[in-house]
């Protein structure tokens, strides 16, 4: 008698530190990252001069998602240009990807369109880019963020 109430008190109290999942990051993808929050960007934290190969920031960032893949994560971001024509997409982590103080940001940049275009409707204009970050330098991230040309999104665990 006394072994059966043992064994169900060890079972219940087993049990209730299972709840403790929902707040492991590790263990629990749908807390891993929470949804974007889009920021206005200060003109001088956009300077699309920066980019050193002649790609812009695309004008406004309009979707930041980040998907837990073995290994690690994919961020993907879509984006707005003013005109259709754009390409050569690409997200470009500052500071050499390390982050700083938990936060590590991206630059969606962009190349100009070759002859005249059309402005026509957003889906038309609409990019998409992608990049995948190891677990390795996961580690030290607890917010991530996009920055266009206007705005910037992000994610924070």
């Amino acid at each position: 008698m006394r072994l059966t109430i043992l064994a169900l008190m060890l079972a219940a109290l087993s049990l209730t530190s299972c709840g403790r999942i929902r707040e492991s990051r590790i263990l629990n993808p749908f807390n891993w990252f929470g949804r974007s929050q889009e920021s206005q960007v200060a003109a001088a934290a956009a300077d699309p001069n920066v980019i050193a190969d002649g790609r812009l920031l695309v004008a406004d960032v309009t979707e930041l998602e980040i998907a837990r893949q073995p290994g690690g994560a994919i961020i993907r971001a879509s984006g707005l240009p003013p005109t259709q024509g754009w390409w050569d997409t690409e997200l470009i982590a500052d500071n050499d990807g390390v982050p700083v103080d938990g936060v590590l940001t991206y630059r969606f940049v962009i190349a100009k369109p070759i002859g005249q275009t059309r402005v026509s409707t957003p889906q038309s204009r609409e990019l998409t880019v992608a990049t995948y970050l190891s677990d390795i330098k996961l580690a030290e991230v607890r917010k991530i963020v996009v920055l266009g040309a206007q705005n910037s999104r992000s994610m924070r665990r």
